[in-house]
């Protein structure tokens, strides 16, 4: 049964493995500070972290509290796309909301524009720097990424189409409740996918690189 479920783990050795789940927890806890700062330059964030923002407000609820229980929500839509999970995909779930929170925290609010802007340039870059490096693991995709892949899939839509349905509805959402949409927001939509492309193949050099060290090595 948990075969079915579970992703496969490839890797050519313990050491490999460690150093990708090493690689794994680093990306996600740099990736819930990244959003952490992008909410505290307070120009406006990304479509899940606006209705992350706005249920906090409605609720109480701190907002890593939130973003976990969104991630465990968005898993449950994967059983009847019959997604597998991997050993990523949990720890995005579980990492990423207290990541945040400490951030949150720790780094005080934007006193200006001045402040924010550059703040918030600042937690987009070091986003998608997180982003390229947990994908690079390879341990599962995250939770929002799997429900997006899945109803690909199940669909047939193209990606943009699928990706732009989910975000969109997710920022209406967020947005009715109070979430904050701004300048940061549209920041975001035309700059986190450059950025990631550029990381991404980054370390997929860096990746190829290791690979063949291994080999000789051997």
């Amino acid at each position: 049964m948990l075969r079915s479920i579970l992703l496969p783990i490839a890797a050519t050795s313990r050491r490999e493995l460690v150093e990708r789940v090493v690689q794994l927890l680093c990306g996600l806890v740099l990736y819930g500070a990244a959003i952490a700062l992008m909410v505290r330059a307070d120009i406006g964030v990304a479509p899940w972290d606006v209705l992350s923002v706005g249920l906090a407000g409605r609720t109480g609820l701190g907002f890593g509290v939130l973003t976990c229980l969104i991630a465990g929500v968005v898993l449950l839509l994967w059983i009847p796309l019959r997604q597998r999970v991997g050993v990523g995909t949990l720890l995005n779930a579980v990492v990423i909301g207290p990541a945040a929170d400490i951030t949150l925290m720790i780094v005080p609010p934007a006193a200006s524009a001045w402040v924010g802007v550059p703040l918030f340039v600042a937690g987009l870059i070091l986003l998608a720097f997180a982003t390229g490096l947990y994908i690079s693991a390879d341990l599962g995709p995250g939770p929002r990424d799997g429900l997006m892949t899945g109803l690909v899939r199940r669909t047939g839509r193209p990606v943009w189409q699928v990706r732009t349905l989910i975000e969109g509805g997710v920022l209406l959402i967020g947005f009715v409740l109070g979430g904050p949409v701004g300048v940061g927001t549209v920041l975001f939509a035309f700059g986190v996918g450059p950025l990631i492309g550029w990381f991404l193949a980054v370390f997929a050099r860096r990746s190829i690189a290791r690979s063949a060290a291994a080999t000789i090595a051997r």
